[in-house]
């Protein structure tokens, strides 16, 4: 059986990692890593060098097969603030693997909070007058009305992920 070790602790993360099962006998763990970025990563090569981090760290803390980090953030394009999110999959040997999933535009109520310092899970709570959108649907389901979720978002990077793995072990074999 293969461990991966998911450099988070929250629920939408572990859930897409999970999700893999779909494919084949795996385990997950929740593994304490820091990111290395800010609270609110505010660039795609920000946002990605936090998963990278995560992923790194994972390796480094536990014993998993994999490790991964997932990382969402926010970009801008001519005035208009995205949602971003990077992954990364580190395996034993140092390999690491990375992707990006969906972008969606953000409505600029949202983006004018997020200018002002305050953290995108904080603003969308507020938006939405719920508490902790990002450990259930994440922005993306608020602003998809629910047919694309944080857990669908981040799935998706984890079949890119894994399949380069795959890929590229093939490649050399």
């Amino acid at each position: 059986m293969v461990t991966f070790g998911v450099g988070s602790h929250n629920p939408a993360k572990i859930r897409a990692v999970e999700r893999l099962s779909e494919f084949f006998n795996l385990t997950v763990q929740a593994v304490d890593v820091p990111s290395g970025v800010s609270d609110q990563p505010r660039s795609d090569d920000e946002t990605k060098r936090g998963a990278v981090q995560r992923a790194k760290g994972v390796i480094e803390k536990s014993n998993a097969d994999f490790g991964v980090g997932l990382e969402g953030g926010i970009m801008e394009i001519n005035n208009t603030v995205y949602v971003c999110n990077w992954g990364a999959l580190v395996d034993r040997n140092g390999q690491v693997f990375t992707a990006s999933g969906a972008r969606i535009p953000l409505p600029e109520s949202i983006a004018e909070g997020l200018r002002t310092g305050i953290e995108l899970g904080d603003v969308i709570d507020k938006y939405t007058n719920q508490l902790d959108v990002s450990k259930g649907e994440g922005t993306i389901g608020i602003l998809t009305d629910g047919l694309i979720t944080r857990t669908d978002m981040f799935f998706h990077i984890m079949q890119l992920l894994y399949g380069q793995y795959q890929f590229y072990s093939k490649s050399k074999g």
